[in-house]
């Protein structure tokens, strides 16, 4: 049985065959695939987007969607999440989506049900479909993204996106360098690494910036987010007129990761993201059920 716990569970050309089938979606196409299936929606941490996206996803391949509440559900009665993923198996679901606050818990419940789970994000360690429209929405402006350079800025130390990104974007051969402040840079010895996003702004094509995951910091770093944004925020001023892609996953702190004007610019593609993660979803489902 087929997962998608991390990027590595899908090989090059698996990908490139998912983009193919999500970029058909774009266009229009729409194939009831998944007609009469049931998937599953479990969430213990708060989302939107990922959320959303899945669920859209999987109304428009035909399946029935079921979300499940977790405020309201038996784990907060204290039951365990082996005997959760057994029970929700129980009902023979096409898929279980998971998204959790502790890394690890998608590839644990792997092994207690008998349909694929889909990671939505697990702590500060993977979020492969974020990943994947990311990837998608750069080979939209550069089919061949080999040789591409890309920086990821913010704060990557704690950015399951970036884990992801890294993973995937360098497999495909683009050139990542990582802009941090050092408390936020992770051990990585292999990509470039620069604290001053300044002095990588002639040389790349592409900006991913990052949030400032406040809530996985054990403690306050800043003295305020105005202060990280003084040296990391992406201005229209400091932009300028270079032509360099801007992205992000979402969700944007405003003028502390992205000025408005730069959220406005057509070099922006922050909405563009949200809507290829819905194609790329739909082709990620389809893939693992039918």
């Amino acid at each position: 049985m087929k997962h998608l716990i991390n990027t590595a569970d899908f090989d090059t050309d698996e990908i490139l065959t998912l983009f193919e089938r999500a970029k058909r979606f774009k266009e229009g196409y729409i194939n009831p695939t998944l007609e009469g299936q049931l998937i599953i929606t479990i969430f213990f941490e708060n989302s939107t987007r990922t959320r959303s996206s899945f669920e859209v996803a999987a109304k428009r391949l035909g399946a029935e969607v079921v979300s499940l509440d977790v405020a309201k559900s038996s784990s907060s009665k204290g039951e365990t999440l082996f005997d959760t993923a057994a029970n929700l198996d129980a009902m023979d679901p096409a898929a279980i989506i998971v998204r959790h606050q502790n890394a690890g818990v998608p590839e644990i419940l792997s092994g207690y049900v008998t349909c694929p789970i889909v990671n939505g994000g697990d702590g500060a360690h993977a979020h492969p479909t974020q990943a994947l429209l990311d990837l998608f929405t750069i080979m939209e402006q550069f089919p061949d993204p080999r040789g591409k350079r890309i920086a990821i800025v913010g704060d990557i130390k704690n950015s399951r996106v970036a884990n992801s990104n890294i993973e995937l974007l360098s497999r495909f051969g683009l050139e990542i360098t990582l802009v941090a402040p050092p408390h936020f840079m992770p051990r990585i010895d292999a990509y470039r690494k620069t604290h001053y996003l300044d002095e990588i702004l002639d040389e790349v094509d592409i900006i991913m910036s990052l949030r400032t995951q406040t809530e996985r910091h054990t403690n306050q770093i800043y003295a305020s987010l105005k202060d990280y944004a003084t040296d990391f925020c992406i201005t229209a001023e400091r932009i300028g007129d270079r032509d360099i892609m801007l992205m992000h996953p979402g969700p944007v702190n405003r003028n502390i990761d992205i000025d408005d004007a730069m959220l406005a610019d057509p070099r922006c593609k922050v909405l563009e993201q949200v809507k290829n993660g819905v194609f790329v979803r739909m082709a990620v489902l389809e893939h693992l059920i039918a």
